[in-house]
């Protein structure tokens, strides 16, 4: 028996499209193009029948397997009417199977469906005996998940048996014969700006709609610099969550903390006028009153069709006497009623006097400002992306992203979709992806050109100065606030109105360029395998020059985006791929070294472990005037982290407990004060450090493999945390104010 396979997908990390293309047969198998004319097609997400044609990709007779809950009688509520006609009348054997009910019956879970839905396949297909496929399957699963542990592998067993068994058999009535076709579920976007609306019913919807191999090359014309619309992922709703939060307002604190560490920007909090808490409640929102702000109601909103059920939200909800305010509810029965709630709220006014109040470098205060990344595509549960959520939430409306490729830059930016968005004044982030290896280099590029133009522009705002005049007052404040963002953006405003009322030629040709006055929050943006490997000499140059440039890592301590290969930042004895056998050396020490230069800002952060010293950070980071290093501690799945990724924050927040991880800042501009410089935000490690290590695969599947090895690797790796710690006390003193003499 010879098979041949080719899969088609998406760059999506979760609820991305696969299509599996495969051939069998007795002969070998040569074929260059893909199936069009199928005997089988399974569809493993309900969803999905509405919003691609598969069964008209089926022979007459051919047999189509569909993943659901539905009952039959259920089916002809929520089956198209193009579907049902294409059954009745071509003679398809439809079947149906709830991979999500035996997932979660046999200890898989409700995503993890594929297992299941394979072992229905090879019942159906008859390709090989049924009792030999079986067994093959489970002989795989032994051989791919054996080091994951007997339980692991008895969960697949079991998945294997129940996919094969509990197949339904689907009558097709007679009356699908005259079933009417409803058409695709891509609906045409209406609301948005003229460049989105374009992009999204011209471009993205027929890629969504795996029709975009029939776009002309016309289509692209406006987009052939590569340069795509912001904002764009919003009009997705792609309804990938099995479980969305709910929320249960009588006990909530309104700290804010679901929406600071939601993946995907889907929860938000949300302070309403009364006329906006009127609409709000006739769209089905439940209302507190705010507290601290009595002028203003309080709600929660979520996107359930954005979505993807990490449960994150739910995980760190402190709630009240032990009962949380959000609940983790069936998407499918609830989605409607929350994404129509949320659609009023997200048009509802920023209310700037909120985030004055509480302070923009807080938990809460941050969570009043749009968060400029929104509905990526990163994986449920996702480390990295709360932590670039949150930085565009503080400076989005001026800021510059130079991404290093890996996975940062593909929930980033994945294709044809574009997760950066901007606020109701049309601005922010620009963001741009070169290489893996030169993201600082392309950063600083950024940086330099950015000073030339506005050095130039400083130039001609300082002779406005130098005149009496309508602009003479706006344009001293724009220079007196040149080198300071948080204060320049509103002095910018202030001069563009001057010189808008002026009308004078200086002013004209400054206002040619007004996009500029600003001053900018550059940032460079990648993983470990970037900052701590590939890109490490361009990262060294840019801290190196003393320019006011912000670089943040996402450090996963392993290459994410490609298979989970060892990096610098692996720690001793962690199990990756080049590491088989547990990585022999120790984690570089990327912060103490940007230390060394003694004017790089420095920080360690873990949100997770500590909400409030991340957003601390951040703003320190930004606001010092100078080179600026965050390493960021990200759970992946890479990691294996037996709890899941639904507890990424308390993963966190035991890697810093047990001294895994080190929350940390180093200020130079502190010494400069005659203060400490350097501050150790974690506590002394306590807790069970060798049980965190057992508690994540990259870990655990060595003491299982080789139990001598791991013991040894493992005693080194708490070994060096001891150290470590050790040496970050004495930094303390290393970098304590001097006294007066």
């Amino acid at each position: 028996m010879y098979a041949q396979a080719y899969f088609d997908y998406d760059s999506k990390k979760s609820g991305g499209v696969t299509m599996s293309h495969l051939r069998f047969g007795k002969k070998p198998i040569k074929s260059t193009y893909l199936i069009k004319t199928a005997n089988f097609v399974a569809c493993h997400n309900p969803s999905y029948v509405r919003k691609y044609n598969m069964v008209q990709e089926l022979v007459d007779g051919g047999t189509f397997l569909l993943n659901c809950a539905w009952s039959p009688e259920e089916l002809e509520e929520h089956l198209p009417g193009q579907v049902k006609k294409y059954i009745a009348d071509h003679n398809i054997k439809f079947y149906t199977i709830d991979g999500v009910k035996i997932g979660i019956a046999t200890g898989m879970g409700p995503t993890r469906i594929n297992t299941i839905l394979q072992s229905a396949f090879f019942k159906l297909a008859n390709i090989i005996p049924e009792e030999q496929a079986i067994d093959l399957m489970k002989a795989a699963a032994k051989a791919t998940y054996g080091r994951k542990g007997d339980d692991v592998v008895q969960k697949n067993w079991a998945a294997i048996d129940e996919g094969a068994k509990q197949i339904v058999e689907i009558k097709v009535p007679e009356s699908w014969k005259d079933a009417a076709d409803e058409g695709l579920a891509f609906k045409k976007a209406t609301c948005g700006t003229d460049d989105q609306l374009a992009f999204v019913n011209g471009v993205q919807a027929a890629v969504n709609s795996q029709t975009g191999n029939d776009l002309p090359v016309s289509a692209f014309k406006d987009y052939v610099d590569g340069s795509t619309p912001s904002g764009t992922s919003a009009f997705e709703k792609r309804g990938i969550a099995v479980n969305i939060p709910n929320w249960v307002p009588e006990n909530c604190i309104q700290c804010g903390r679901c929406s600071y560490v939601c993946p995907h920007a889907v929860i938000r909090t949300y302070a309403l006028t009364e006329e906006e808490a009127a609409k709000a409640e006739a769209e089905g929102s439940q209302l507190l009153p705010f507290t601290g702000m009595a002028q203003y109601k309080f709600t929660i909103g979520i996107s359930a069709y954005d979505c993807t059920g990490c449960g994150s939200c739910a995980n760190v909800c402190p709630g009240k006497k032990g009962a949380k305010a959000l609940e983790m509810v069936n998407a499918e029965a609830n989605s409607a009623a929350a994404q129509k709630k949320f659609d009023y709220l997200v048009t509802t006014s920023e209310k700037e006097d909120v985030v004055e109040k509480f302070k923009l470098n807080t938990v809460k205060g941050s969570q009043y400002r749009k968060p400029l990344l929104e509905f990526s595509g990163a994986c449920a549960g996702c480390g990295e992306t709360p932590y670039a959520k949150l930085i565009t939430q503080m400076f989005g409306d001026r800021m510059y992203i130079a991404n290093a490729t890996g996975c940062s830059s593909i929930w980033g930016n994945s294709s044809p979709s574009t997760p950066y968005t901007f606020n109701s004044k049309g601005r922010g982030p620009a963001w741009d992806n070169s290489l893996f290896e030169d993201a600082a280099e392309f950063g600083y590029g950024m940086l330099l050109a950015q000073k030339a133009i506005r050095d130039g522009l400083k130039t001609k705002v300082e002779a406005i100065a130098e005149k009496e005049g309508v602009a003479q007052e706006a344009a001293k404040e724009w220079l007196d606030t040149f080198a300071c963002g948080v204060e320049n953006g509103p002095a910018t405003d202030k001069l563009v109105a001057a010189l808008e009322e002026c009308g004078c030629e200086a002013g004209k040709e400054i206002l040619a360029q007004k996009d500029f006055l600003a001053k900018k929050s550059q940032w460079i943006f990648g993983g470990d395998g970037w900052a701590f490997d590939i890109g490490y000499g361009g990262v060294d140059h840019v801290l190196a020059s003393g320019r006011d440039i912000n670089v943040m890592v996402f450090n996963t301590e392993v290459y994410s985006n490609t298979g989970g290969q060892s990096s610098k930042a692996t720690p001793t004895g962690a199990v990756a791929q080049f590491a088989a056998a547990g990585k022999e050396t120790k984690q570089k020490d990327l912060a103490g070294m940007a230390m060394t230069y003694g004017y790089v800002y420095v920080a360690q952060i873990a949100m997770g472990a500590d909400f409030n010293q991340a957003v601390k950070a951040i703003a320190e980071a930004e606001a010092y005037p100078g080179p600026s290093l965050i390493i960021a501690y990200a759970p992946c799945i890479n990691h294996g982290i037996k709890k899941g990724m639904s507890k990424a924050m308390t993963e966190e927040a035991l890697a810093v407990e047990t001294g895994y991880w080190y929350n940390f800042r180093y200020n130079p501009q502190l010494a400069a004060e005659g203060k400490d410089a350097f501050i150790l935000d974690s506590k002394a490690p306590k807790g069970d450090y060798q049980e965190f290590l057992n508690g994540e695969v990259r870990y655990n599947s060595l003491m299982r493999a080789n139990p001598e090895r791991a013991k040894r690797l493992f005693a080194k790796n708490e070994a060096e945390s001891k150290a470590k710690w050790e040496y970050l006390n004495r930094l303390i003193d290393l970098y304590k104010a001097k006294a007066e003499e």
